[in-house]
């Protein structure tokens, strides 16, 4: 007897954003058995809301980046959910190793010049995303020689570079395609807007259509997700049904798979995850992109302690401290790219640290990052920041249920000629008709990879090809 919207088993492995989307769409289109399972005892994914000081912080996925082609924003533009950051981060202060504060005039030239230098659609450079910036920023720099001052403009560069990797997701941008940009479709408006006092988890309330102040009420998907259920296998078959694994023992059958694991959980486990092995063209996909490590600090005080005319600070490291401070245990500080205030979160400061010195951050006690934070403010600030009432940072790479933060196109992903599109390809069934494995999920995208925005669609994405195939037969 042949399945119907009614009886199809459809299984969605995460309950992310992307798995949420997938559900929940489903659902709406007339499909009866949905059932979700999330590896972690929470919803979201990479969307992360904690209580913390007077409300709430983000711990993953912070910001609505965009308005006009930005599903997120479509979704809550009308239910004054999120308010404009504008350009308050531009009054940003950029401070020396050597504790000179470099004066807003000149900050504001080094900027310019390096935000020109980034690739855009139009740019025509094989190559990386890195070799680009730095050939078209000291080729500008040069042009206003000798009023400007070299020193500062390299070590302005190599500030600038660890901002883009945290924009990126990348260890370095000498990994990152120059497509990259091109491909990326940046919405028009704010892409700084913040979720005010409410956390991004708001947004999955709305996807949801969960009620209002009831933090566990799941909306549509209330019974259809099983915390805890961390995936050992996943036995798929073109022709018959398909069997998941849980490491609690549990056995769960379906006829549809939708999995939106991120890819950094791919990477590690798809070549035990899934029996038989994935085709070799998903497999070069997977290794073809990337899933980088960008992690948070978030720091509560008594009293916000930076001076009243400093919104956060940009660390230029000097070379000899540089040289200096590789030889020691603080290595891992030279990453560390920024702090900020916090959008209504007054007694905050907000951090940012990525690539390899981040996932050797996550090895170390809270204690011990701690202690090198204050060291590095010491080394740098001119005024004093106290120890925090609070302390806390992320760990997204250690976390086996991700590995890591968001997606980017790899220069490998050029060499291999891959891209999302073929992280996308679902396996169809022995006859061409139904998806049997489905990929969702932020690196699944082609044009708003690494974004909440992206996952979503990604999810709408998969459950609309299903759909389609049981509306069509």
């Amino acid at each position: 007897m042949s399945k119907t919207k009614e009886t199809a088993r459809i299984v969605i492995v995460g309950a992310g954003a992307s798995g949420i989307a997938a559900g929940t769409r489903l659902l709406e289109q007339g499909f009866r058995n949905v059932l979700l399972l999330e590896a972690e005892d929470r919803l979201g994914g990479r969307i992360c809301s904690i209580p913390f000081a007077d409300s709430l912080m983000d711990l993953g996925a912070q910001w609505c980046h965009g308005e006009k082609g930005n599903v997120v924003y479509e979704l809550v533009k009308d239910l004054n959910l999120l308010e404009r950051t504008g350009d308050y981060y531009n009054n940003v202060q950029f401070v020396r190793s050597n504790k000179d504060k470099i004066v807003a005039e000149q900050s504001k030239i080094f900027f310019e010049i390096a935000d020109n230098s980034i690739p855009n659609k139009r740019t025509e450079f094989h190559g990386s995303e890195g070799d680009y910036i730095k050939l078209k920023y000291w080729q500008e720099i040069d042009k206003q020689s000798p009023s400007i001052d070299n020193t500062l403009a390299k070590e302005f560069l190599e500030s600038f570079l660890k901002y883009e990797c945290s924009v990126d997701g990348c260890d370095h941008l000498f990994e990152v395609s120059n497509r990259n940009h091109k491909e990326f479709i940046e919405s028009d408006g704010d892409n700084l807007l913040h979720w005010r006092d409410k956390g991004y988890r708001t947004f999955l309330r709305v996807l949801m259509d969960g009620k209002e102040n009831q933090p566990n009420d799941l909306g549509k998907l209330n019974g259809r997700v099983l915390f805890n259920r961390r995936i050992a296998e996943i036995k798929w078959s073109q022709c018959d049904e398909l069997i998941l694994r849980c490491w609690n023992g549990e056995i769960i059958q379906a006829d549809h798979i939708i999995c939106t694991v991120s890819l950094g959980v791919l990477k590690e486990q798809h070549s035990q995850l899934f029996a038989p092995p994935l085709p070799r063209s998903k497999v070069r996909a997977i290794e073809g992109l990337k899933l980088g490590t960008v992690d948070k600090f978030v720091m509560e005080f008594q009293v916000q302690p930076l001076p009243a005319d400093c919104v956060g600070f940009n660390f230029l490291w000097l070379e000899k401290d540089l040289q200096e401070i590789r030889s020691t245990e603080w290595f891992w500080l030279e990453s560390v790219g920024s702090f900020h205030r916090v959008s209504h979160q007054s007694r905050l400061l907000e951090g940012w640290i990525t690539g390899q010195h981040a996932r050797h951050m996550e090895t170390l006690t809270e204690e011990k990052v701690l202690e090198g934070l204050l060291w590095l403010f010491g080394k740098f600030l001119s005024f004093h920041i106290p120890e925090p009432k609070r302390f806390i940072r992320t760990q997204w790479h250690a976390n086996p249920n991700f590995r890591g933060s968001y997606s980017f196109r790899t220069t490998l992903a050029d060499d291999l000629n891959i891209g999302p599109w073929d992280l996308e390809a679902p396996i169809m069934d022995s006859l061409n008709i139904y998806p049997k494995l489905q990929f969702a999920g932020e690196a699944t995208s082609k044009t708003h990879f690494g974004t909440v925005n992206g996952a979503t669609e990604t999810g709408w994405r998969e459950a609309d090809r299903l759909s389609q195939c049981y509306t069509t037969t």
